[in-house]
């Protein structure tokens, strides 16, 4: 039963740490267009990969002070987000007018799962909660797939705050207007980021 306290600290240390993060804005943008499991099987795999990284390897990365390593994470980080910003606001009129086709749905559903898998593991990368993973990994360096499977359901559940949020919101606020304020949140996210790393 030893393995009960690894999982449970690594459960607790990522839901909270998540909270209020911007990987959370992720869940929250798509809320309104996609399916509650298309959004948190894209959250799942984005965490095991972001998370799975940061506790087999946390002692390594931990340990890496080189500022041009540092420099690179914050500039792929910031990066994403702009772009996600401009992928929410255009695309936001291609999803209120779904295909026909099942065929089209499957490919649009797996794509989604994989770009939200994509924005949540390089969100993570050098987050807060990717810290918080790597220093778990360092403390319980024998109970590695516990750790990721609190990691994993951690996000879940924090995630699922903010799709549960989103979709109320939605059934009030437009859409479209959900969609603009989602990008548009995102596109000062990432500007900020890539001022004050200049400044």
């Amino acid at each position: 039963m030893e393995f009960i306290y690894p999982f449970f600290i690594s459960f607790i240390l990522v839901f909270i740490s998540e909270l209020g993060d911007k990987t959370q804005l992720i869940a929250l943008s798509f809320s309104s267009k996609l399916k509650f499991y298309v959004i948190i099987l894209g959250v799942a795999l984005g965490s095991f990969f972001s998370h799975g990284i940061a506790i087999l390897f946390g002692s390594f990365l931990g340990n890496i002070e080189n500022p041009i390593f540092q420099n690179i994470l914050k500039i792929i980080t910031y990066t994403s987000f702009i772009i996600f910003g401009i992928i929410t606001i255009k695309q936001k009129n291609s999803l209120e007018n779904p295909s026909s086709k099942s065929n089209n749905i499957t490919k649009r559903t797996a794509f989604y799962i994989l770009f939200i898998a994509f924005s949540i593991a390089v969100g993570e990368l050098g987050d807060k909660t990717f810290l918080a993973s790597i220093g778990l990994g360092i403390q319980y360096p024998c109970y590695k797939i516990m750790l990721i499977y609190g990691a994993i359901l951690g996000m879940i559940v924090s995630d699922s705050i903010a799709i549960i949020f989103g979709k109320l919101l939605s059934k009030k606020v437009p859409d479209n207007i959900i969609n603009l304020c989602s990008g548009l949140l995102f596109l000062i996210f990432g500007f900020i980021g890539f001022i004050n790393f200049i400044l």
